[in-house]
This record gives C-alpha cells, sequence and structure tokens, in this order.
C-alpha cells in the first residue's frame, strides 16, 4: 500500500507538471455531472457531490468552472458508468471505470489498448475479486498536530494514517469514507483530494523493464476521455518509482 500510495502522489505532481490539467478537470466535472443526478445539487445532503467539490477545490480548478459545472450537470446528458476488467503483459490485472455518454466507442477503445499492448480484455469479474474498495483522503500539512489529528478520527473508521512529504494519507474502509470526511470538515482540516479506489488485495512484482511496460499501458489508459479511473495489482517498487520519475 505504501508503494502504491507514493506513486499516487508522485503521477499526480507529474501530471501537473506535464499540464495534464485539462483532463483532470474534465474527470471532475464527469464526477459533478453524475453526482448532481444521483443525488440532487446540494453538497450538503450528498456526500458524493461533497467529495467531488472538495477535489476540485484541491486541483486548483477555478470557482467559475465549478459553478458552470454545477449549472450544468442537470441539463447534460446522462453519463454511464461501466467499468471493465482485463490483464495486462505479465499478467498484471487492470480494473478500468468508465463515465462515457457512448458506451460502444467505450468499450472499443478500451479493447483496443489491451490488444494493442499485449493484453487481453476479460469478462465481468474476472479481475474485480483481486481489489478491495477503500477510501483514500490527502490532507495536505498545516498548522495542526499528525498525532493529535489521529486521535480525533481514529473511531470515525480510519484504517491507515501515513505521512509523506508534505502531505498525510489516510485510509479508510469503504463504510468510513464518509463520516472521516465529515469528521476533516467538522475540525476545519483542508482536503486535498478523497476518493474511493480499488487497492489490490495481492501485488505481483515483475522485473523493472516488464513493470514499466504495464506502468505506461496504464498512462494510455488514463489518457482516454471516457476513463475515470485504472487500478491494478502490480507492485510498486522503490526501484520502479525510481526509474519512472526519470521520466
Amino acid at each position: 500500500m505504501a508503494g502504491h500510495s507514493k506513486w499516487s502522489t508522485i503521477k499526480r505532481k507529474k501530471g501537473a507538471a506535464d499540464q495534464k490539467r485539462s483532463k483532470i478537470f474534465s474527470r471532475i466535472i464527469k464526477e459533478i455531472n453524475v453526482a448532481v443526478k444521483d443525488g440532487g445539487a446540494d453538497p450538503e445532503g450528498n456526500p458524493r457531490l461533497r467529495s467531488a467539490l472538495n477535489n476540485a477545490r484541491g486541483a486548483n480548478m477555478p470557482k467559475d468552472n465549478i459553478q458552470r459545472a454545477l449549472n450544468k450537470a442537470k441539463d447534460t446528458e446522462a453519463l454511464s458508468e461501466i467499468t471493465y476488467e482485463g490483464y495486462a503483459p505479465g499478467g498484471i490485472a487492470i480494473f478500468v471505470e468508465c463515465l462515457t455518454d457512448n458506451p460502444q466507442r467505450a468499450v472499443a477503445s478500451v479493447r483496443a489498448i489491451f490488444n494493442k499492448r499485449g493484453g487481453s480484455l476479460s469478462v465481468s469479474g474476472s479481475v474485480a475479486f483481486m481489489f478491495e474498495r477503500k477510501g483514500i483522503i490527502r490532507v495536505p500539512k498545516g498548522t495542526f498536530d499528525p498525532d493529535e489529528l489521529q486521535l480525533e478520527i481514529i473511531d470515525t473508521g480510519v484504517e491507515d494514517f501515513e505521512e509523506q512529504e508534505d502531505e498525510y494519507v489516510i485510509t479508510t474502509p469503504l463504510e468510513g469514507f464518509v463520516p472521516v470526511q465529515r469528521r476533516l470538515e467538522e475540525l476545519n482540516i483542508e482536503v486535498e483530494n478523497a476518493e474511493l479506489q480499488r487497492i489490490a488485495l495481492e501485488t505481483k512484482k515483475l522485473d523493472v523493464e516488464s513493470a514499466i511496460k504495464v506502468l505506461k499501458i496504464i498512462e494510455i489508459f488514463e489518457e482516454d476521455d471516457d476513463v475515470q479511473n485504472v487500478f491494478h495489482n502490480l507492485e510498486i517498487t522503490d526501484e520502479l518509482i525510481e526509474e519512472m520519475s526519470k521520466e
């Protein structure tokens, strides 16, 4: 989990450096759209929308963009939430989450990426059992004491509290995701990002060269407009992080 978390942080920083902000904004807007359609436009009574808005602010999305997304959410065409499962080379399990207005386009694109990169699209349920849904909440380091913060939130459903260079990464079980966010709000603790992720129950280690090829396939998936999230069970080693950070 530590390697996964550290690589996720590096990816976010690398994405900003690569000027992928528009892709990040697009994903957040889609999430706002679905959240509003599912639970209404009031974030107080809609935890999914509240998380999306927090993530928008954490990504430095302009207030005008956020408001425009909220205004348009009820009038835009409904997006379909679809998942695809398959394997990358080396037997690495891949789970792809899509938000799309065209399911036929999405499945064709996902299948093409698998096929062209030596992987294979599989049937529903073929890899889902290898993952567990958990909440991942990122909190920037601030003036608060981390030990006191842990004591304040531990009873709300915290599973792990990890310190990184400039942030704390809080892991929760699925049922603890919303309660922990609410407690952080009560404490006036700023949340940079909060999302449900699929965390591999067991990871698989490949040699660095093979692992880099898998991560590049994952990046290709993430660049697709219909793809919202990609999860995998590749073991993220320090050696792999070092090599990928050079690129």
